[in-house]
């Protein structure tokens, strides 16, 4: 690919220092291409442009019918050019090809679900009384700066480009410096379908270089970020210098409970899929995986029989069903779990194998392990990996189940697997998280709100919940005597 430069007031323009840096294909090791490193002086050209184009009205005075008609013109490229962009995803991100292509989909029924709320989520008129009344009015909170994850690059940027830009928001889109190229992608279409200047603006660079002026400038009236909590943790205390609003979706350490009950086949399938899915690379993965004592032994040989078939491969490829992992650097941290399992004496059921293809020696592959007879305590059931590791811890009933589920610092997601439809509401209701699956892992539809207890996060993103982290409620008081 060609040099790609940052968007900034409607132009592609270079860094200002003029530098660039490399971002990789984690399947093979090979440069895509070069990227503009944004810096704090690239920042506050973005910030500027955002804030002239909302001061100056050219997105939040926009009629909300054609704010959404624009989103909708989005959401019909995205689909149009679903196969181009899912390519260059799964080149980027290390997504397998088909996951990509579905990727591609999903934020194109973001931008649609969002357009449909930029027109039917108004105001309300509460009656105080007979001589007067309140009109509560949703205004567009302001400049919007958005960071987002190298696991999702094109969905997590749709997540929050699309309710930004429905609320009226003008935005700064900070992908992460894996995974640059499809947010560029996304302003170039965005352009194109014309959204004025200054509207969206997008700055690829790394976190302290590019981001962090972003949280820490008081132009900047919002945050969402979706990353790690250490990182959540610190534009958390700077954004509050400034009273920016946040959205922080972090991480998690997911338990999925298998009752004795359960659909046993569905429930290995799905708890398998919840901690091996895009090679366990989810905030969400389900790395904890409960087992009633009564079929522990079988649960676990079953386990290690689905991590088995799992093939590791190209993304490209269709008969791959795992890739690698982002980068030669996650890669090693993922690894360091393998001792710390092995010291705290948990025990390696499985531990898959690397392709031996020579043409992906230089690819970021780590095979999928599975440990056995987990204890909660242990440092692969309390720390997330973020990598294809599964902890099967055993459970002698329900209440023991409940416990070990919330005993984590996170509470982003749980999955409890269990043909009584009573346990199934208890257990649910029980455990401390934002999102719970019955019978089911990792959907996420977009109309419904997602986000964590805990350390998991602050406020919720998808639905009309996401569309309210980029808003303002105004109440206008009329005294009518």
């Amino acid at each position: 690919m060609d040099d790609q430069r940052l968007y900034i007031d409607g132009a592609w323009v270079e860094a200002q220092d003029g530098e660039t840096f490399a971002t990789i294909d984690p399947a093979t090791g090979e440069e895509i291409a070069r990227v503009a490193r944004a810096r704090a002086g690239d920042a506050d050209r973005a910030i500027a442009a955002a804030r002239r184009a909302f001061d100056e009205g050219r997105w939040s005075a926009v009629p909300p019918r054609e704010r959404a008609a624009l989103l909708r013109r989005i959401a019909h490229r995205l689909h149009t050019e679903a196969d181009e962009l899912a390519r260059l995803e799964s080149r980027d991100a290390g997504k397998l090809l088909a996951d990509a292509r579905e990727d591609v989909e999903e934020a194109a029924e973001m931008f649609d679900h969002y357009a449909g709320l930029a027109t039917s989520e108004g105001g309300e008129v509460p009656p105080p009384g007979p001589d007067a009344m309140s009109l509560v009015v949703p205004e567009p909170v302001g400049v919007a700066a958005l960071i987002t994850p190298w696991n999702f690059p094109l969905l997590m940027a749709a997540q929050k480009v699309a309710p930004a830009l429905a609320a009226g928001c003008t935005a700064i889109l900070k992908p992460a410096e894996q995974t640059p190229l499809s947010a560029l992608e996304l302003a170039r279409i965005a352009a194109e379908e014309g959204l004025p200047d200054g509207v969206l603006n997008v700055l690829t660079g790394f976190g302290p270089e590019a981001g962090a002026p972003l949280v820490e400038d008081p132009r900047v009236d919002a945050v969402s970020f979706t990353g790690s909590e250490a990182v959540g943790r610190v534009i958390g205390r700077v954004a509050a210098e400034t009273f920016k609003r946040t959205t922080l979706e972090l991480g998690g350490k997911s338990p999925n409970l298998v009752f004795a009950d359960a659909d046993f086949e569905a429930a290995i399938e799905g708890s398998a899929l919840g901690v091996f899915f895009h090679q366990g690379q989810v905030c969400s993965a389900g790395s904890r995986v409960l087992v009633e004592q009564t079929i522990y032994d079988t649960a676990v040989e079953a386990l290690c029989a689905q991590a088995a078939e799992l093939r590791l491969g190209h993304p490209a490829d269709p008969e791959t069903t795992m890739g690698p992992l982002i980068s030669a650097e996650h890669r090693a941290k993922v690894n360091s779990y393998l001792e710390h399992g092995r010291a705290d004496g948990a025990r390696l059921a499985h531990m898959g194998t690397v392709p031996t293809d020579p043409k992906l020696a230089n690819g970021f592959f780590f095979p999928p392990v599975i440990f056995a007879d987990v204890d909660n305590t242990m440092r692969i059931a309390r720390e997330e990996i973020f990598g294809p590791v599964m902890a099967v811890i055993p459970f002698g009933d329900e209440d023991e189940a409940i416990a070990i589920a919330n005993d984590t610092p996170y509470g982003l997601a749980a999955a409890v697997w269990t043909t009584d439809v009573k346990r199934a509401v208890r257990v649910s209701r029980a455990i401390r998280a934002g999102v719970v699956w019955v019978n089911d892992s990792q959907p996420a539809p977009v109309e419904a709100p997602w986000g964590g207890f805990k350390a998991s996060g602050v406020g919720r993103e998808l639905g009309r919940y996401g569309l309210r982290a980029f808003q303002e409620l105004k109440q206008i008081y009329l005294n009518l005597e």
